[in-house]
């Protein structure tokens, strides 16, 4: 297989500027270098490349749209850029991406009080601390509003009881974005390691995000000092607006998956012969599976890069979102056992990228909201009627 060099269908670049270009050539390169020849080795071990946190660090990945306090400053589109890059190598490490940047240092950026953004943003940018976003609960996933866990004041501190599960980022992080019920509503917290009643422990034998950190966060009495509470963090809307800025970046993300097991299954369609000693791709359903997954990509390329602009423009509504998030996720997957089927037994081996984005797609298409309730959200855009419940 020869190195990567882009999938572009519909002259793609020529909407992109030089600036974004560049981004994306960066963050390609580091992937080539650095993540490539390590990834298959992760997911096989169950072990995420903890090595890479400070270079990302250095590259300014990290809260890469927000400004200040050692934050790049980059576009929405640049970011987007970046995240599919970073998932075309895994979506473990764009995952810990996105919830370093999106759910970790942009509720402290967006909400947090000026001495929390001087503490933790830069810290965080860097790569010096990482950080992990408390919101699902072993009850309570596509229902955050059902969450159990509580926070209660006593003196100058506040005392949090309650779970959360399936945290990213959880048992390497230094600090977490707590959402619990008060007496006020809900609220958000930031819970530091080593504080008396917080406990976390890692949960097992996953077969999907194998290099990744998946973590449940317990608090038993957790005591935390009044002036960690988020001030700005009031309600639920809150903590769904921290939900918008990653399911964002995800559009962008699987785009990276789905275009490596495009590239990997056109490539070995071309080297693969059979029948008569011709190239698999000569074969007309070989070459209709291919044009189906080209054309699901560029569709999906130029709905990330629409919902970017506006984005940029401060248009961008969460339903817009969504319908990102729900669309370029089920591309992926499609594409996935698309190239699958191509290769044939050899699809299934890791000596391919083509099964582990397929089994970390499988749960990139069911966090950050499911499948079926970014319809419902889609829907109740286009009807004006909810159909939660």
């Amino acid at each position: 297989m020869s190195g990567y060099r882009g999938v572009d269908y519909l002259q793609f670049d020529s909407l992109l500027g030089e600036e974004e270009l560049l981004v994306r050539r960066t963050a390609r390169q580091f992937v080539e270098d650095r993540v490539a020849p390590i990834i298959r080795d992760c997911y096989r071990e169950g072990r995420f490349p903890a090595e890479l946190v400070p270079e990302m660090g250095a590259l300014g990945i990290y809260g890469a749209n927000l400004e200040g306090y050692g934050c790049a400053g980059m576009s929405s589109v640049e970011y987007g850029l970046i995240l599919e890059e970073l998932e075309r190598g895994d979506s473990g490490l764009r995952s810990f991406v996105s919830v370093q940047g999106a759910l970790v240092m942009y509720p402290i950026h967006s909400f947090g009080s000026e001495e929390q953004k001087r503490r933790w943003l830069p810290k965080l940018a860097a790569g010096e601390a990482v950080g992990c976003f408390g919101l699902t609960e072993p009850g309570f996933g596509s229902n955050p509003a059902g969450m159990l866990t509580r926070a209660r004041r006593d003196g100058g501190q506040w005392v949090l009881d309650g779970e959360k599960s399936w945290i990213t980022n959880g048992g390497i992080s230094q600090v977490a974005v707590v959402f619990a019920r008060t007496d006020e509503g809900v609220r958000g917290f930031l819970v530091e390691s080593g504080a008396p009643g917080y406990s976390i422990s890692e949960i097992h034998g996953k077969l999907s995000m194998r290099a990744s950190v998946t973590s449940s966060l317990s608090f038993a009495g957790c005591r935390i000092p009044a002036e960690n509470q988020l001030p700005g963090a009031i309600g639920l809307k809150t903590a769904l607006s921290c939900l918008t800025q990653a399911r964002y970046g995800i559009g962008w993300g699987v785009l990276g998956a789905a275009k490596d097991c495009y590239e990997t299954a056109r490539q070995y369609s071309l080297v693969r012969k059979q029948f008569d000693g011709k190239p698999i791709a000569s074969h007309q359903l070989v070459q209709e599976k291919l044009a189906g997954m080209i054309t699901e990509i560029s569709k999906a390329q130029l709905l990330a890069l629409h919902i970017g602009r506006l984005k940029d423009q401060g248009r961008a509504e969460p339903a817009h979102v969504s319908m990102l998030k729900r669309n370029n996720v089920a591309m992926a997957l499609d594409c996935a056992r698309l190239a699958r089927d191509i290769m044939g037994a050899n699809g299934i081996t890791d000596e391919y990228p083509i099964m582990r984005h397929m089994c970390n797609l499988e749960s990139v298409k069911t966090y950050e909201g499911t499948d079926h309730i970014h319809a419902l959200v889609i829907g109740e855009r286009v009807t004006g009627i909810p159909a939660y419940r």
